[in-house]
């Protein structure tokens, strides 16, 4: 691979380069179109799939249609009035309530570091070395992600050089790339240390048992309490809060790695946060991203409303 090939690939995220690969053969081989294609084309390539696939799918497409068509040169044909047009129509006849996740709630949050806590204690007192190890990366990460609000490949690509943890005090975290950091700037994140759930603390026990000195702070550990060299893959962050939250005796089918992010939001906005200031902490950008995180009582304002007024 040249170095201009190497730079120009750093430029796309893995996943995005994979979903956009498969959008790509999805068109051509399964559904049998042709490259470079029409307008006329993509628009029936979307009536296709309008009612099998979600509207986020069928956005992905057309995304990787369009890079496709701009990297080889091609004028690009989903901006086209009647792709836009067949779209829109789709997003009319079928729509789709969004998904969210369920938002860990701070009592839950409680319940599951209570049991990790239990379980940690036992490991420790039977000499189980790989069920410790697993307790205490389970309990900082969990910790680390609901306090600082990270998503699951920000706390995935964390790394221990780029981590500064002082007890009783705070932690700070550089994190080189993410999904809203579109340049690859890279940010340093801050969270101070708690009386309780204490994210600061966590990370320090895990980081002293487990004996790091530098790579990934979360990783792999095999039966035996080997640890892996490679970091832990973002998609194994919900199957891993799933388990955790199940052995602490929570239903947790509805829960994914942003739970953690919306479950801060949602404790921090019912903690009198200001808007601006939650968005600054977590790293949003818009408002119309925080909304779609916070857990917002819809009758909050009737419930004052209904309040007898106070005779003078």
């Amino acid at each position: 691979m040249s170095e201009l090939d190497r730079y120009l690939q750093a430029a796309t995220r893995d996943n995005t380069r994979r979903s956009y690969r498969a959008a790509i053969e999805h068109f051509e081989v399964q559904w049998g179109g042709f490259l470079p294609a029409t307008a006329d084309s993509v628009a029936r390539y979307l009536v296709a799939y309008a009612g099998e696939l979600s509207i986020n799918t069928l956005k992905l497409r057309l995304s990787a249609l369009a890079q496709w068509h701009n990297s080889q040169g091609f004028a690009d044909p989903t901006k086209a009035p009647v792709v836009r047009q067949v779209f829109k129509g789709i997003r009319a006849v079928h729509p789709v309530r969004e998904k969210q996740a369920e938002p860990l709630q701070l009592q839950h949050l409680e319940r599951v570091i209570a049991w990790l806590d239990g379980e940690a204690a036992a490991a420790r007192g039977d000499e189980r070395q790989a069920d410790l190890l697993r307790a205490l990366r389970d309990r900082a990460l969990i910790l680390l992600g609901f306090w600082r609000g990270f998503r699951s490949d920000e706390l995935c690509r964390l790394q221990i050089e780029h981590v500064q943890a002082s007890a009783g005090s705070g932690i700070s975290l550089y994190v080189p790339r993410s999904k809203s950091d579109r340049d690859n700037l890279g940010r340093t994140f801050h969270t101070p240390a708690l009386q309780r759930l204490c994210p600061v603390q966590a990370y320090i026990e895990w980081i002293n048992a487990a004996a790091l000195v530098r790579g990934p702070v979360f990783r792999g550990i095999d039966r035996w309490g080997h640890l892996s060299e490679q970091g832990l893959h973002a998609n194994s962050v919900i199957p891993l809060l799933r388990q955790a939250l199940e052995r602490a005796g929570i239903a947790a089918e509805h829960y994914t790695s942003h739970s953690l992010r919306r479950g801060f939001a949602t404790w921090a906005h019912r903690s009198g946060w200001d808007l601006k200031s939650l968005m600054s902490y977590v790293g949003w950008k818009d408002m119309k991203s925080a909304m779609r995180y916070l857990e917002v009582n819809p009758f909050m304002g009737m419930a004052r409303i209904d309040e007898k007024p106070v005779r003078q």
